[in-house]
């Protein structure tokens, strides 16, 4: 648990340099990690191997990867300009 929380801590700090100038290779690759935990989601859980398993199930992939990505962009936007802009007002960061 100190791992983590020290894990955390780091990476907040070092967050402002980052992200500043390296933001869209960030969203670059949440949405690759996106990409290949869906097609492992689909591949292992749903034994959808073949092209013409994922023709037959077209319907359920479609909804699944619409659902995955309106949630990420949901929850990205939520936390960035909401929980960040509010927690940073509390803390007096900034008004």
């Amino acid at each position: 648990m100190l791992f983590g929380v020290g894990t955390v801590g780091f990476a907040s700090s070092l967050a402002d340099t980052l992200y500043g100038d390296y933001k869209w290779y960030f969203r670059i690759a949440g949405l690759l990690a996106l990409v290949v935990s869906l097609v492992l989601y689909f591949r292992r859980s749903k034994g959808i191997c073949t092209i013409d398993e994922a023709k037959r199930r077209r319907n359920e992939i479609i909804n699944i990867v619409a659902l995955s990505v309106v949630a990420g962009v949901i929850g990205y936007v939520f936390f960035l300009y909401v929980v960040v802009h509010y927690i940073g007002v509390f803390l007096d960061l900034w008004k």
